[in-house]
C-alpha cells in the first residue's frame, strides 16, 4: 500500500506533450482522435520511439520540479486518452475504420469491431521499466475504461454495447494485471463516458468497470468528466451519474470540479471512496494563484476529509501549453501546500 501525504498531487493523467513532438495545432482543431492518426507525430516513424521516451522525461522533469506527489508517464506515446489501446486489440478492424456520435453531438471515425476482442500484447506495461528508472515517486498509468470504448466504437460482432463493454474490460484487465506486476503503483481508469450517457451506464457501466479492475493487485482509480476543456464550454455544476460510482470496485474516483464550478457537497455522493479533486480548470489558460487552488481545496474539505482527498486538475493537461501547464501545475502544489500549512 502507498503510504499518502497529506493531500498528494497527481496528474489526471496526461501532460502538456512537446511542440516539437506533435502537432498540437492541428490536434487541438478537432475532438479527440478514437482512430490513430500517425500523421500528427512531428518525428518520422525511425525517430518515433526515441522522441516519446525523451517526451516521457520531459514530464517526468517538469513534475519532479513542480513537487508533485504521484507522477505518471504525461501519456506522452498517445494521441488521445483511449485510441492507443483501443486501436491495439484484435477484433478491431484499424484499417476500415467505423462511426459513432461524439459526446458533442458530432460523428467521428471510430474503431470497428469485427471479431472478438482481445489483446494482442501489452499496450503499456512494456513502457513502466523505463519510467521507474527515472524516478523514485509513485508512478499512476491510465487506459481507457471499457464502457467508454464501447460508446467508442462501432459494433458490428458482440450482441450488443453490454456485451462489449464486459469484452473490452476482460482486455483491459490483462493489462491491469501486467502494469501492477511491472511495478505500477496506481492504474487508473478513463470513463467520462459515464457522464455523457449516464442511461446506458446505468445498464452495464459498473459491472465492466468491476471485471476490468477484478483482482488489480493495487490501488485503482477511476476517473470522470465532462470532456476536455478546450473543447467543451459550458458545463453542468453536477454529475449525472456518480452516486452510482460508489458501489465499483475502484478505491478512487477522480472528478472534475473547477471549470464546472462544481457544488461541493456532491462530494458527500462518494462516502466510500478516497476523490481525486480536481482544482485546475483546463479551459481557462491563465494559471490560477495558490491562493485561488487553496479556496478550491478549502471547499471541498467542508465536505470530506483531508484523508479521503487527493489534488488534481481536472482532467488531461494534453492540450496546454508546456508553460501554461507547469505553472498551474506548480501553483497546484502551492496551494495544496498552503492548506497544509493552516492545517498544521
Amino acid at each position: 500500500m502507498i503510504e499518502y501525504p497529506p493531500l498528494p498531487t497527481c496528474l489526471v493523467g496526461s501532460y502538456a506533450q512537446p511542440e516539437w513532438l506533435i502537432d498540437k495545432a492541428r490536434l487541438g482543431e478537432r475532438l479527440p482522435p478514437r482512430v490513430l492518426l500517425h500523421d500528427l507525430w512531428k518525428p518520422s516513424r525511425q525517430d518515433l520511439a526515441e522522441a516519446q521516451n525523451d517526451a516521457t522525461l520531459v514530464a517526468l522533469h517538469d513534475q519532479h520540479i513542480a513537487g508533485v506527489d504521484i507522477v505518471t508517464d504525461g501519456e506522452m506515446r498517445r494521441e488521445s486518452y483511449s485510441n492507443r489501446f483501443a486501436n491495439a486489440l484484435d477484433g478491431v478492424d484499424i484499417d476500415n475504420p467505423g462511426a459513432a456520435m461524439d459526446r458533442t453531438g458530432k460523428m467521428v471515425p471510430v474503431p470497428r469491431v469485427t471479431g472478438e476482442i482481445r489483446r494482442r500484447d501489452a499496450v503499456e506495461a512494456p513502457f513502466v521499466e523505463f519510467l521507474k528508472s527515472h524516478t523514485d515517486k509513485p508512478i499512476k498509468i491510465t487506459l481507457p475504461g471499457p464502457f467508454t470504448m464501447a460508446q467508442q466504437a462501432q459494433n458490428d460482432f458482440y450482441a450488443d454495447d453490454g456485451e462489449l463493454a464486459l469484452a473490452y474490460a476482460a482486455a483491459v484487465n490483462e493489462e491491469v494485471k501486467d502494469l501492477f506486476a511491472a511495478g505500477v503503483d496506481i492504474v487508473q481508469l478513463d470513463e467520462p463516458y459515464v457522464q455523457a450517457r449516464p442511461e446506458a451506464a446505468r445498464e452495464y457501466a459498473v459491472p465492466a468497470i468491476d471485471r476490468a479492475l477484478a483482482d488489480a493487485d493495487g490501488p485503482t482509480v477511476l476517473h470522470v468528466c465532462f470532456g476536455y476543456g478546450k473543447h467543451v464550454d459550458d458545463k453542468p455544476d453536477g454529475y449525472s451519474f456518480l452516486e452510482e460510482l460508489d458501489a465499483c470496485v475502484a478505491e478512487e474516483i477522480s472528478i472534475e470540479c473547477a471549470q464546472p464550478r462544481l457544488k461541493m457537497d456532491l462530494l458527500a455522493l462518494l462516502p466510500n471512496k478516497r476523490v481525486h479533486v480536481g482544482v485546475i480548470d483546463l479551459r481557462d489558460t491563465t494559471p490560477e494563484t495558490p491562493e485561488v487552488v487553496a479556496e478550491r481545496i478549502n471547499a471541498a474539505l467542508d465536505v470530506i476529509p483531508a484523508e479521503r482527498m487527493v489534488i488534481a486538475p481536472d482532467c488531461g493537461m494534453k492540450y496546454l501549453s508546456r508553460d501554461v501547464a507547469f505553472a498551474k501545475l506548480s501553483n497546484m502544489v502551492t496551494g495544496r501546500d498552503l492548506v497544509r500549512a493552516a492545517m498544521s
